[in-house]
């Protein structure tokens, strides 16, 4: 597994060119308080410098693409890619399932631990209903019948 972080700039959560918001994926923090800390040294410093920087951080990083968003929040267990099952209505739930983040921190980036518990439970229930459905097939008729048919 690959733990080496890029920075990128994100314009789809930007509001100008998206340098804050690829610094706050960088550094794991939420977008509002890397905006404001480069206002507040905007402000208190000598605002030319904070401008020189971010457009040359505007210029010189580049833009984080759909491929690298959706490597940094998916998981896949090792030994799951390219599993797949062709019994009827079954998808892998490997592929389809999400890392959950859960902030310690109002600071930090991820979910609040309330909302990220009833995303968690709502995976679940939809874990246990494809459970009892896979279940239902396997113990049907039609599931010993197709079975006997493929064994001749």
């Amino acid at each position: 597994m690959n733990t080496q972080k890029s920075l990128y700039r994100d314009p789809k959560r930007g509001k100008v060119a998206g340098v804050c918001a690829g610094l706050a994926d960088y550094f794991n923090v939420e977008v509002w308080l890397v905006r404001i800390i480069t206002i507040t040294a905007f402000l208190l410093t000598s605002g030319s410098f904070v401008l020189v920087g971010y457009v040359a951080a505007w210029l010189i990083l580049d833009k984080k693409s759909e491929l690298k968003t959706g490597a940094s929040n998916s998981y896949v267990p090792s030994g799951a890619q390219g599993q797949s099952y062709s019994g009827k209505g079954y998808t892998n739930p490997a592929v389809n399932s999400q890392k959950v983040n859960v902030k310690a921190k109002v600071w930090q980036a991820g979910m609040p631990p309330k909302q990220a518990f009833l995303n968690i439970q709502q995976r679940f229930i939809r874990s246990e209903n494809r459970l009892r459905k896979l279940e239902s097939y396997v113990t049907s008729k039609e599931f010993q019948i197709n079975r006997e048919l493929n064994g001749l």
